[in-house]
């Protein structure tokens, strides 16, 4: 007998690749658990279930970064208040990201993929469950996008949650309309800018820094956190990367080169929430 949870939670998170680098992402999960029946005739109640798994998932998964152990390209220190790691890119450069533990999750995996996450989460969860569930199975998925869409990810110092954290992204649909009509081509331009990129605030680079390495630094409410990456990799804007501050950032981008038409740009922050904002110029 089993029972099953579709579209449990959404998790946004990021991860390291060793060919696109840090790598912004949401998943859905799903779970399945299959057992005998207990004397109220389930294998599990519904809510036992849903509040142990999205709790989990929420305080372990979401707005970290998700680290490969067992891969080759990984160089990582662990103390007790503080991860740094090294990881190397397939280009020669590398990535250096450094933050409080509760900033990472380290999965012992060579990759993270979506199958090599989900084995590793239902390890973790092995004691979580009554007697009656005899095996725990989980899988994630991504939202089905037909629009364009981009990989980013970030860190917000000035937040009072997770949002803090340096290094945590989203998979995200991006909605342009000049003048009330859709622009699908302003759509791909900003979906290929922003594919796997880093958004960092100015304010938050390091003094010196610059070239072909850009160092990102700060102190916020759960500790220090500091990320290094290829400047190629990272676009720098003039305000904190909320999504609010950056749909307006993309709308007055495009009026500047749309001048005298409304622009309206509808920018997600992972699954089915995010912004609008408008500029004309």
């Amino acid at each position: 007998m089993h029972l099953f949870v579709d579209n449990l939670i959404n998790v946004d998170f990021s991860y390291l690749d060793h060919q696109r680098g840090l790598v912004g992402e949401t998943w859905l999960a799903h779970t399945a658990l299959h057992g005998a029946l207990d004397q109220q005739g389930m294998v599990c109640d519904f809510g036992i279930v849903k509040k142990t798994l999205r709790h989990w998932l929420d305080e372990r998964l979401d707005h970290r970064l998700l680290v490969p152990l067992g891969s080759p390209h990984l160089q990582l220190e662990q103390r007790a208040q503080q991860v740094s790691l090294q990881w190397q890119l397939d280009s020669g450069g590398h990535i250096a990201v450094s933050g409080p533990p509760q900033a990472f999750a380290l999965v012992d995996a060579p990759a993270i993929e979506a199958s090599s996450v989900a084995a590793w989460c239902v390890r973790q969860l092995a004691d979580a469950f009554p007697t009656s569930v005899e095996r725990l199975q989980l899988s994630f998925s991504s939202e089905a996008i037909s629009d364009a869409y981009y990989h980013y990810s970030h860190g917000l110092k000035k937040h009072g949650g997770n949002c803090q954290r340096i290094a945590h992204g989203h998979r995200s649909r991006i909605q342009i309309y000049i003048d009330g009509r859709r622009r699908r081509d302003w759509e791909k331009r900003w979906a290929d800018r922003w594919r796997d990129i880093y958004l960092g605030t100015r304010e938050d680079l390091l003094p010196h820094t610059g070239g072909t390495m850009l160092q990102f630094a700060y102190r916020a409410g759960q500790g220090d956190f500091s990320l290094a990456l290829p400047a190629d990799r990272c676009e720098l804007v003039d305000c904190d990367t909320t999504v609010e501050q950056l749909a307006q950032h993309i709308a007055t981008q495009i009026a500047t080169e749309e001048p005298g038409h409304e622009v309206m740009v509808r920018a997600y922050e992972g699954l089915g929430k995010g912004a609008v904002a408008t500029a004309t110029i």
